[in-house]
């Protein structure tokens, strides 16, 4: 990694982030949170949502081994808005993410319409929000869509100084700031 840039400690920490460091989901938002909602509550939104739960201690190192990698986290609390934000922040640096890039299944996009919530904010249990510098990111990509948890793995973004908070590109062609959740949507799901 110090030959893409020096860093000042060998640990993944929230501060690493940099202008340009490629954003990446390695998998659909929103799975474990919408099928507690559903098992605990007992709704049925008409399709069968299926918590992502998985280890991930072993694609990880494969993930590590390739290379490139400044910062990986899960998005348990608060969902992948939660992880962006606190990235954003603790570098000082904007992201900018590409909401029709981010994976979520219709099932899920379904239930949070039906039931106010916005899916970015719903916890994960077998999902990794990883930043990596731009001359991996196809590498890291490809390595975990070879998996069986990283399959559905996207870019989603990337860091930028253009401005100091998490932006998102919406559908239509428009931006707004995709800002930290307030509270927890679907609380104590792990």
């Amino acid at each position: 990694m110090r030959k893409y840039r020096s860093f000042h400690t060998r640990w993944l920490l929230d501060s690493n982030l940099r202008e340009g460091d490629k954003i990446i989901v390695s998998g659909t938002m929103g799975d474990h949170g919408i099928a507690i909602l559903s098992s605990r509550e007992g709704y049925d939104f008409g399709s069968e949502i299926i918590s992502d739960v998985a280890p991930l201690n072993k694609l990880i190192a494969q993930l590590l081994n390739v290379g490139g990698i400044v910062k990986m986290k899960d998005p348990t609390r608060g969902g992948l808005a939660n992880v962006l934000n606190e990235w954003s922040e603790k570098s000082r640096v904007g992201i900018i993410v590409h909401e029709d890039r981010i994976p979520i299944r219709e099932g899920v996009c379904a239930a949070c319409e039906m039931l106010g919530l916005d899916p970015l904010e719903i916890g994960n249990e077998g999902k990794i929000v990883i930043a990596v510098v731009t001359q991996k990111a196809e590498e890291v990509l490809e390595a975990l869509r070879k998996s069986k948890e990283g399959k559905d793995a996207e870019i989603i973004g990337e860091a930028t100084d253009q401005f100091r908070e998490v932006v998102l590109e919406t559908n239509v062609g428009g931006r707004r700031i995709l800002a930290s959740p307030v509270g927890d949507p679907v609380p104590r799901i792990c």
